[in-house]
């Protein structure tokens, strides 16, 4: 209105005689300052619909006080504001009060009402109706639009702040674990590396930005492993690593061992996308095995001699014939345990010496029923004591080519298994069959039951399972492993079956006597004790 007025000044200043013309701008001034002076808020906004009804009454009196100015274009300013901001009632309010006025001002100036007159009087109100309607759907559109928008950016928000509150959560739990961690992309380029890998780096002076240790040894401690040959070298060319051991650190010097162990990361159209290397200090593992191992090795040798004293002492009393038949039973009885002794004490320097290639065995045909009854019997009281129920299925007589003493390890030790990790009043069963070629004994159990990763090693030596670990049985970890060598010697094999918390099952296949293996008799019938 200013800029116009300054036109009207310069081009045509009689126009500013005119009172309508001058009331329109005088009008359009002071709804100009009423609305620099207030405050809108949200209470009083709804009072903000007069100012563009002030604008066209002001527009109006000021195309009637001048109307070769052709002021009623101006008339697109309030329409648009008022469809935009009132909605449907803006949008047909601001064009009908439009029309009423210069339809009012035409009947009072006696304007011509017929013909082209007649059209042009509608022309301005159709054009601004059609102008209030698309500004009204644009503008509907746009809060649609807005809407949307706001929404998909507090979606976005709150997918950024749970992503980030997942990769805090991630990094705290990695930063928590005493071994080190470190995730590479499909180029080998470092994606994270938690707080401990960083510790044992700066512990053995890597250098500043390197993610490997500077030198790095085998397993044996002695051979100093190349770039290529190096662990995390492997796994950046896509290996999978499984508990590789490592040393670290110069000979004479601080040294560590590291268990190394990677996982191929796969992307979601299934192809490699990087590697996640676990990097374990194992030095305080390897040396307690050397120890024990040491400790085994002392003790059983210790063992051995006096328990050899106290052989040769009981054979003696057995071969006098003026002991009576009750002192010969209860001598014969500790003999028997005596040799069993000494079996458990060659078994621990066997497993702590890897010169002695076989445990020694004496093979004959024996009826394998009777040491299974044996072992059932002798395991019966413990059984009882812990409330266990057993079931037993025993097929007499069944001929095997076996050495007793051996057998009766091998069940003593299912049975003691059997009995330790048993559910409380759970049940244990022993079955003896013979099917012509294979003689199958299983000892089952309602137990803890053996997780499938554990099976694949549980016949290891010194192998305790997690559930063994944190329970309170205590175990060496060697009579799986003794057992399943007895029964290989044997020509059998010992495999085991298992459900987490439902039990296990151990089965011994031996060959049987109608079917024997050729070479146990030929090869071990000479081997004594």
């Amino acid at each position: 209105m200013l800029l116009m007025t300054c036109f009207v000044v310069v081009v045509h200043s009689t126009s500013l005689a005119d009172p309508l013309f001058l009331w329109g701008l005088a009008l359009e001034f002071v709804a100009t300052v009423v609305a620099l002076l207030i405050t809108w808020t949200e209470r009083n906004s709804r009072w903000a619909t007069l100012l563009p009804i002030t604008n066209i009454l002001a527009i109006f009196l000021i195309r009637e006080g001048a109307p070769q100015l052709s002021a009623g274009l101006l008339f697109v300013l309030p329409v648009i504001w008022m469809s935009r901001r009132n909605g449907i009632a803006g949008t047909i309010g601001s064009v009908v009060l439009i029309a009423v006025l210069i339809w009012t001002g035409a009947i009072f100036n006696d304007a011509p009402t017929s013909g082209l007159a007649l059209v042009g009087l509608f022309l301005l109100p159709m054009t601004l109706a059609f102008v209030a309607t698309a500004t009204y759907f644009t503008a509907r559109h746009s809060a649609s639009q807005r809407i949307l928008l706001q929404q998909q950016a507090q979606l976005v928000e709150r997918a950024f702040a749970r992503a980030s509150s997942q990769e805090r959560l991630r990094n705290e739990i990695l930063n928590a674990v005493n071994f080190g961690v470190i995730a590479l992309d499909r180029n080998g380029l470092l994606i994270l590396m938690n707080d401990a890998h960083q510790k044992s780096l700066s512990e053995f002076d890597a250098p500043a930005g390197v993610i490997v240790h500077p030198v790095v040894y085998g397993p044996d401690r002695v051979t100093r492993l190349s770039n290529v040959e190096r662990p995390l070298a492997r796994a950046i060319a896509g290996e999978s690593l499984d508990g590789e051991i490592i040393w670290i650190g110069e000979p004479g010097s601080r040294r560590e061992a590291f268990s190394v162990s990677s996982r191929p990361l796969t992307g979601s159209d299934g192809r490699f996308d990087g590697q996640v290397v676990v990097v374990r200090d194992v030095t305080r593992e390897l040396d307690a095995i050397k120890a024990r191992d040491d400790l085994v090795a002392s003790v059983s040798h210790d063992l051995r001699t006096p328990i050899t004293s106290i052989l040769g002492y009981l054979e003696l009393v057995l071969e006098d014939d003026e002991i009576d038949e009750e002192s010969r039973k209860m001598v014969g009885i500790a003999h028997r345990n005596s040799e069993r002794l000494f079996a458990l004490v060659s078994d621990l320097m066997h497993a702590a010496s890897e010169s002695d290639p076989k445990p020694a065995m004496t093979f004959l045909p024996y009826d394998l029923s009777y040491t299974v009854d044996e072992a059932v019997e002798s395991q019966r009281p413990m059984m009882e004591g812990q409330g266990l129920q057993l079931n037993t299925d025993i097929e007499t007589p069944v001929l095997c080519v076996i050495d007793p003493l051996r057998i009766r390890q091998v069940l003593d030790n299912l049975l003691t298994n059997a009995v330790k990790y048993n559910s409380e009043h759970g049940e244990i069963g022993v079955t003896l069959h013979d099917d012509g070629s294979t003689v199958r004994i299983a000892v089952s159990d309602t137990g803890l039951g053996i997780s499938d990763d554990d099976q694949k090693q549980l016949f290891q030596r010194f192998f305790r399972t997690e559930t063994a670990r944190l329970s309170s049985v205590h175990g060496s970890g060697l009579g799986l492993n003794i057992s399943a060598e007895i029964i290989k010697e044997h020509g059998g094999e010992l495999v085991v079956s298992s459900v987490v918390g439902v039990g296990s099952t151990f089965e011994i296949t031996l060959p049987s006597l109608r079917n024997p293996v050729p070479n146990i008799l030929t090869e071990s019938s000479g081997s004594t004790r």
